[in-house]
């Protein structure tokens, strides 16, 4: 073979294995869910033994929250989402707390120590959040009667703080 057919060869081999690599990492990269898009799908037994999918909450604000026990940025905020819960449920707002807790008695002894105030369910294989894109908790997707993402928090938030309050109260307008 001459020299110029193997180079061209090369090149044609190296960009085929490129293409084929990047293939390869796109399959393999989770799907990040951000504001504007639509909610994935989902659907979960909360500790009250009722199934309840993204769709279950049509015609009310979904606050879908991802916690840990394991997570100190999650338990702090947890006393001001059970408060906004109580806050918000009369007019048409449903907090789901959804833990990715592996140790279902971890998960058992805090919530028998914190008493929270909305559904609560355990995904241990993270199935939901992953479907989200979600690796940081805490994290909070506020969910429109739509089923589309209006907003998105990373971290711990204070859920009693006004400004809060009147941008929920201003999503529930629109």
């Amino acid at each position: 073979m001459s020299v110029k057919i193997e180079r061209g060869l090369s090149v044609v081999m190296a960009l085929g294995l490129l293409m084929l690599t990047y293939g390869v990492v796109r399959g393999f990269r989770d799907e990040v869910i951000d504001v504007g898009d639509t909610a994935p799908e989902f659907s979960i037994v909360t500790d009250g033994g009722r199934a309840v999918s993204r769709s279950s909450f049509g015609g009310r604000l979904l606050v879908l929250n991802f916690w840990a026990t394991w997570c100190p940025p999650c338990i702090s905020e947890m006393p001001s989402l059970s408060r906004f819960q109580e806050q918000f449920a009369s007019s048409g707002v449903v907090v789901l707390g959804i833990s990715v807790d592996r140790s279902e008695r971890a998960y058992r002894r805090l919530l028998d120590k914190r008493k929270v105030a909305f559904l609560t369910a355990r995904d241990p294989e993270a199935r939901v959040s992953a479907s989200f894109g979600t690796y940081k908790y805490p994290e909070t997707y506020l969910i429109d009667r739509n089923g589309k993402v209006v907003q998105k928090i990373i971290g711990a938030a204070d859920w009693s703080d006004a400004a809060m309050a009147n941008q929920i109260k201003a999503l529930l307008a629109s």
